[in-house]
C-alpha cells in the first residue's frame, strides 16, 4: 500500500534528516518507527503526508507516486494526530470533528451521525461531549476528539507522531490500550511514531528502528529482540530484554 523507495531528505544546510530510506506498509498494518532524538522519525511522517518533499527517491502510494497527487486529496486520504493536538480551541468538539467531512461536502445528516459514531468508538458518550469545548476537555479526552478527528472522514492512512507521549503515565497506558483494541476493530493502515520502546513493542505489527536517519533494521517484536542486526539494536532493545527478565515478563 505504502512504499519507501530509497527517500532520502535533505536540509537546505546539507544535512541529511534521512537517507537511503526504503520499506513498505502494507494495508491494515500498523508499523511504529522509533530511535533517539533526531533520527528521523517525524521527518518520515511528513515526507509521506507532503509537508515536505524528499530531496531523492519515491514514495508510492497504492502504487502511485505521492507527488503525482493532488496534495489535498492526498491529505485527506491520511487521518493525523500529533503530539501538539492543534484542535481549534474555542471550538466545540462536534466542530472539530466536522472539518474534514464538511471540506469533503458531505451532507449535515451524515456528518452528525459520524460525530456519534466516532465518539462511542473512542469511549465519549456523545450527548455528554459533543457541545463541549475542547479547552475544558483534559489532556486525555483531547486526545480522544484528536483521533475522532484523524478518522472523520474515514481515512485509508492513519498517521500518529508521538500522540500519546505528553499525557501523564496513566492516561497514556489506556489510551495505548484503547488504540491497540481500536485499529483490531477499524483495520485501518498506520504508521506510528514514538520514542517508547514499550509503546512500540505493544502496539506495532513491525517496529522499525531509525538511527543517524538510516532505517537500520525493521522486523517483528520477536525478530528486534531474537536476531538484532548489529550492536546498535542489540544496545536500543537491551533496557527492554532486561526489564522484562526481572519482572518476569515475556519469554525471551
Amino acid at each position: 500500500m505504502i512504499e519507501f523507495q530509497e527517500i532520502s531528505f535533505k536540509h537546505s544546510n546539507g544535512k541529511y534528516a534521512v537517507s537511503d530510506l526504503s520499506f513498505t506498509i502494507e494495508k491494515g498494518e500498523c508499523v511504529v518507527l522509533i530511535g533517539p532524538s533526531g533520527c528521523g522519525k517525524t521527518t518520515t511522517v511528513k515526507l509521506l503526508n507532503r509537508l515536505l518533499n524528499p530531496t531523492d527517491g519515491v514514495i508510492l502510494f497504492n502504487n502511485e507516486n505521492i507527488v503525482d497527487t493532488d496534495i489535498y486529496e492526498l491529505r485527506r486520504d491520511f487521518g493525523y494526530v500529533m503530539q501538539q493536538i492543534a484542535l481549534f480551541p474555542h471550538f466545540t468538539v462536534e466542530e472539530n470533528i466536522s472539518i474534514v467531512p464538511q471540506l469533503k461536502k458531505w451532507d449535515k445528516n451524515r456528518i452528525k451521525e459520524r460525530v456519534d459514531e466516532l465518539l462511542e468508538l473512542v469511549n465519549l458518550v456523545p450527548e455528554e461531549f459533543k457541545q463541549r469545548s475542547v479547552a475544558d476537555l483534559s489532556g486525555g479526552q483531547q486526545q480522544r476528539v484528536g483521533v475522532a478527528r484523524a478518522l472523520a472522514a474515514d481515512p485509508s492512512v492513519l498517521l500518529m507522531d508521538e500522540p500519546f507521549s505528553a499525557l501523564d503515565p496513566v492516561t497514556r497506558e489506556q489510551l495505548q490500550k484503547e488504540l491497540k483494541l481500536l485499529k483490531d476493530k477499524i483495520k485501518k493502515t498506520i504508521l506510528f511514531v514514538t520514542h517508547d520502546l514499550d509503546e512500540a513493542f505493544y502496539i506495532g505489527d513491525r517496529i522499525g528502528i531509525m538511527h543517524n536517519g538510516e532505517l537500520v533494521q525493521i522486523g517483528t517484536k520477536e525478530e528486534l529482540i531474537n536476531q538484532p542486526k548489529n550492536q546498535f539494536v542489540e544496545q536500543f532493545i537491551r533496557r527492554y530484554r532486561e526489564k522484562n527478565v526481572v519482572e518476569g515478563g515475556v519469554s525471551l
